[in-house]
């Protein structure tokens, strides 16, 4: 019995010594898990870094972007305002035209009253003369 009694402590010991592996292997362990866990962590800087250089490239591009829209917007607008100068000029012309238009309109609604009045005349005095 004690034979077996013994056989049976050197097992327990073998299998607690299996269970409660080493300090070192503990260690060796953890040591293996935190250079995963840092390998990992670098991975994601890295992605985080490529991430953010091309944020960075997109928002140069943008700010490029918006640099030239802005530069075609201030020649679109300064061709705009010589464009409205030629077209207040150009409505100048023609409001004067028409002021003129209108002017030489009553001068010919005279003219033809005078026409009328002196043919009326004419033909009084021709009237008058075929009588005499």
């Amino acid at each position: 019995l004690q034979k077996e009694l013994l056989k049976y402590k050197q097992e327990a010991r073998n299998l607690q010594g299996i269970k409660m592996c080493s300090p070192q292997d503990a260690l060796q362990q953890r040591l293996i898990q935190q250079d995963a866990a840092v390998l990992q962590l670098k991975q994601e800087l890295l992605r985080a870094n490529m991430d953010k250089e091309e944020l960075h490239n997109q928002n140069v591009d943008l700010q490029r972007k918006v640099e030239e829209r802005n530069r075609l917007l201030a020649e679109y607008k300064k061709e705009l305002c010589q464009k409205d100068r030629h077209l207040q000029q150009h409505q100048s012309k023609l409001d004067e035209m028409l002021r003129q238009l209108s002017e030489a309109s009553y001068q010919q609604v005279d003219l033809e009253r005078e026409l009328e009045h002196k043919e009326a005349l004419l033909a009084h005095c021709m009237k008058r003369e075929a009588e005499e």
